[in-house]
């Protein structure tokens, strides 16, 4: 009757265990990241610019790294309110406790802006082909509606910016992510504006697919 005790005892012990491995090395579903992208604009001439895209993601609560990318875009003036865009990005990207991931992507998409009173209101449509590794590949529609104003704090002039996204993944065959942004951009010079934000994401398929994100972005015009 002992050694019965003693097994059940020791298998509890081992299960136990077992189970505290597993949830300290499992991808967690929520996590506290921080976003900080650089973007280098060089105008081609009147309609044309390309722009130099960098970023870094810190995650595993701000503790490490987990997302690299770096990329070129191409942005054509079709009109006042229309630009047709169209970037290639590199990224590579190791999720807390996951496996290394690895993705080329390659994006055709328009950004329509327009005046709303005294706000302006800007629509970004994207598609996106997604060349993944382990994931499958997949095609991705990104639409982002965002309204901003401008406002001021003693002398210095500012804008907020309030925005929505949706994203629609044709491999899954549904609507799978959402991210709700609020911020400030401050432009210091013709040359240099920063934008910096709090963001939500929802994502109940992807780990971590819920995130608070605090972002930067530094845009340089040459």
């Amino acid at each position: 009757m002992k050694q019965i005790g003693t097994l059940l005892f020791s298998l509890t012990l081992v299960l136990c265990a077992n189970a505290i491995v597993n949830a300290q090395t499992r991808v967690p579903k929520a996590d506290t990241q921080s976003w900080n992208d650089v973007q280098i604009t060089i105008p081609l001439n009147k309609k044309l610019e390309s722009v130099l895209l960098a970023t870094i993601r810190l995650g595993d609560n701000l503790r490490k790294p987990v997302d690299g990318r770096w990329g070129i875009r191409f942005n054509y003036a079709l009109e006042k309110h229309i630009t047709l865009q169209t970037f290639y990005i590199h990224r590579d990207a190791k999720p807390p406790n996951g496996k290394s991931e690895r993705e080329e992507r390659l994006t055709f998409g328009a950004n329509f802006r327009a005046p709303v009173g005294k706000f302006t209101l800007t629509s970004r449509n994207w598609f996106e082909r997604r060349w993944r590794e382990p994931q499958v590949d997949a095609w991705r529609y990104r639409n982002r509606v965002q309204l901003e104003h401008p406002f001021r704090i003693g002398k210095t002039k500012f804008v907020w910016q309030v925005s929505d996204e949706f994203f629609y993944d044709w491999s899954l065959r549904d609507w799978v992510r959402n991210r709700f942004a609020a911020g400030v951009s401050h432009t210091f010079n013709k040359h240099l504006t920063l934008d910096i934000y709090a963001m939500r994401q929802n994502d109940g398929r992807t780990r971590p697919g819920d995130v608070n994100i605090i972002g930067t972005t530094w845009r340089i015009r040459l």
